[in-house]
């Protein structure tokens, strides 16, 4: 420019936030919610990708902030592969329930042997 000689240009790149996932390296972070009955059984859940939704198996007994890894599905390296996306599960229980629900889970507490506490 004005004759002077040719120099480097600089550029400051910052991503703005995504509404569904945070990144960390080359991995996109998901938090996706699972229905308690979901982490106990194991269940197929969608999750979004960058390219569409994918589906993926929550095995039985899942942990809430328990993570689960989806191969190749993040941001593209420069290496030419993707890094990966990283399904973290956030366990939802029901705000509100029906009396037969209610019910349910009354009868669970009295069957299960389960104590978080132990």
């Amino acid at each position: 420019m004005g004759g002077g000689a040719a120099g480097d240009l600089y550029l400051r790149v910052r991503l703005a936030r995504h509404p569904d996932f945070e990144v960390e390296d080359h991995n996109l972070i998901y938090q996706a919610e699972v229905a308690p009955w979901e982490a106990v059984l194991g269940a197929n859940i969608s999750v979004p990708t960058l390219n569409g939704h994918v589906s993926i198996k929550v095995p039985a007994g899942t942990q809430n902030g328990q993570k689960l890894r989806v191969r190749g599905r993040g941001l593209p390296e420069r290496s030419g592969g993707n890094g990966d996306l990283i399904v973290e599960t956030r366990i939802e229980v029901p705000k509100r329930v029906t009396d037969a629900e209610r019910k349910l889970w009354e009868r669970l507490a009295q069957e299960s042997k389960f104590n978080p506490r132990e």
